[in-house]
């Protein structure tokens, strides 16, 4: 059963609960799905955050260790009785000796799901096939569908969108720091060589192919929770990926190179035909302007791009600008999505 949680608290580290899901369904075991419902006052973690109880599972974090011990703990008595319960923090708490130091209000409704529910295999189902799925729960009745509405008993409305991708184009240090920065950080990642070594790189989670970059890049296949960091130092490489990823339904594409030679860069997309619409999409140089060019800087400053890249759609903003511009940062630090860290090529390095 369900028993006391690590002393690190690693299972905080994995953002995703599908794969705990997975596991307790492969097991053929009973679980509890914990969501955040509300939250009031700014609390650590947003409205949908989710954890997994089960046996020998735990995975997801609430609060940063204020309440998942005891939440552990009512999952626990879910998981017995089956009986759904709903767990305030905060103001209005029961139990004023679990201080949340944040000063915010949160409400999280555990539910114990079995193992052959059909609203559990409809999310692995969709992650599996990259779509994008609501899960509706009232604690008792459960349905998941690529559209739909809660009815006036539900208490979870979540949303589960395909596992985000990287695809990095490059062997170089830099390269394999965006790409094992990128599985660190919870990407399915794909790196491509093209004509590299026949024994992939070490990094655990990270898939190789040797392949031109429009047969891998077709073969991996482009939507929008897909993202292209294209860092080689051969030009004709770099073309023949931005050949295919601009123009497709990539969510972010991004160019390693100098400033000073982007505007030729950009010259040769416009004589390739490319429409002007999908040049506008291109991140380069690649990354957020946070000054350093050492490997796990670059890759630092690329995958915090792609995210506020992608909490800005999320959010509806037009915005590309990095974070510390859209909180009113002077002038002089602003930058536009073409004028991004100066980030040096082989050329130049």
């Amino acid at each position: 059963m369900i028993g006391p949680l690590p002393e690190w608290p690693t299972f905080g580290m994995s953002d995703d609960v599908r794969p705990a899901l997975r596991q307790a369904r492969a097991e053929g075991a009973a679980c509890v799905l914990a969501t955040l419902v509300s939250v009031e006052g700014g609390g650590p973690r947003p409205v949908g955050t989710q954890m997994v109880f089960g046996p020998g599972i735990v995975t997801g974090y609430f609060s940063g260790g204020c309440v998942e011990g005891d939440v552990a703990g009512h999952a626990l008595a879910c998981l017995a009785d089956g009986a759904p319960r709903s767990l305030i923090y905060g103001e209005g708490s029961p139990w004023p000796d679990i201080r949340l130091l944040c000063g915010a209000r949160s409400e999280i409704f555990l539910e114990r799901v079995g193992p052959d529910e059909d609203a559990i295999a409809e999310i692995l189902s969709a992650e599996d096939d990259r779509r994008e799925v609501t899960y509706v729960s009232d604690g008792a009745a459960r349905a998941c569908a690529p559209e739909l509405s809660p009815w006036p008993e539900a208490a979870v409305v979540r949303l589960y969108e395909p596992v985000p991708r990287l695809v990095v184009v490059g062997g170089d240090p830099t390269a394999l720091g965006i790409a094992e920065l990128g599985v660190r950080a919870g990407f399915e990642t794909t790196l491509i060589r093209p004509k590299g070594p026949a024994t992939p790189p070490p990094i655990l989670g990270l898939a190789y192919r040797r392949e031109a970059p429009a047969t891998a890049l077709d073969a991996i296949g482009l939507d929008r929770w897909t993202s292209v960091a294209v860092a080689t130092h051969d030009l004709e490489t770099d073309r023949a990926a931005l050949r295919v990823a601009l123009p497709s339904a990539a969510g972010y594409v991004g160019l390693l190179g100098a400033r000073s030679r982007l505007e030729g860069r950009l010259a040769e997309l416009h004589a390739m035909g490319m429409a002007q619409s999908d040049i506008d999409r291109l991140h380069a140089p690649i990354g957020l302007p946070i000054g350093g060019k050492a490997p796990w800087e670059v890759a630092a400053s690329v995958i915090g791009e792609i995210m506020a890249e992608r909490y800005a759609r999320r959010s509806g903003s037009t915005s590309t600008t990095a974070p510390a511009s859209r909180a009113g940062a002077p002038a002089s630090r602003r930058s536009s999505a073409s004028e991004r860290a100066n980030t040096l090529t082989s050329e130049e390095s």
